[in-house]
């Protein structure tokens, strides 16, 4: 079975089916998928499911161990062409050394996983409350307005920055719109 896209003009060897699943979410579980079903009605014992690697079929460690007990309750191997997991023969073994090393290791990938939705979903949050990463700017509000007042009138982005206690390139920032070459800022001279 084949998860990703398949290169044009590609043949599998005889003997060998390909299933492919294409655009399906994450949020269904491998069992789940119109692909899967094909599967299940084509696997015999002895037949080995081959897919290109595992976090692409499966996504979590539920999901994993559900595929793991499918493959071991016909009697197909579970094989992974790459990551962490490419080096076992058979992922459905049914050994203790192949148990804790597939439970170690996709433990891991769902910590990962789970701390990157946990860092969308934090961005999200902060979007919503109308801040998103980084530092509010050094000018803003009325500051930033005097700023530009002065810059109208003559005064120097040095100066500027000494009177606001700020770094030039902060006062330029707030100059941004008002600078040559349509709002691109200028390098610092060094």
């Amino acid at each position: 079975m084949r998860i990703e896209g398949v290169a044009e003009g590609f043949r599998p060897a005889d003997g060998v089916l390909l299933f492919e699943d294409l655009a399906t979410t994450s949020k269904i579980p491998a069992l789940d998928r119109p692909a899967f079903g094909k599967i299940a009605a084509k696997a015999h014992p002895g037949d080995s499911l081959t897919v290109s690697e595992l976090f692409r079929l499966c996504r979590d460690l539920l999901d994993i161990h559900a595929v793991r007990n499918w493959c071991q309750a016909r009697g197909v191997a579970l094989r992974v062409l790459s990551g962490p997991l490419s080096n076992f023969h058979d992922l459905a073994a049914n050994d203790a050394t192949t148990a804790v090393i597939i439970n170690v290791i996709t433990a891991v990938g769902q910590f990962q996983r789970d701390q990157n939705e946990l860092t969308v979903d934090g961005i999200a949050a902060a979007e919503a409350e109308g801040r998103y990463r980084g530092r509010p700017p050094a000018l803003d509000g009325d500051r930033r307005e005097d700023v530009r007042a002065a810059f109208h009138q003559g005064t120097s982005i040095a100066a500027l920055a000494r009177a606001h206690g700020v770094s030039r390139a902060a006062t330029r920032t707030a100059l941004a719109d008002l600078l040559p070459g349509q709002g691109v800022l200028p390098r610092p001279s060094a």
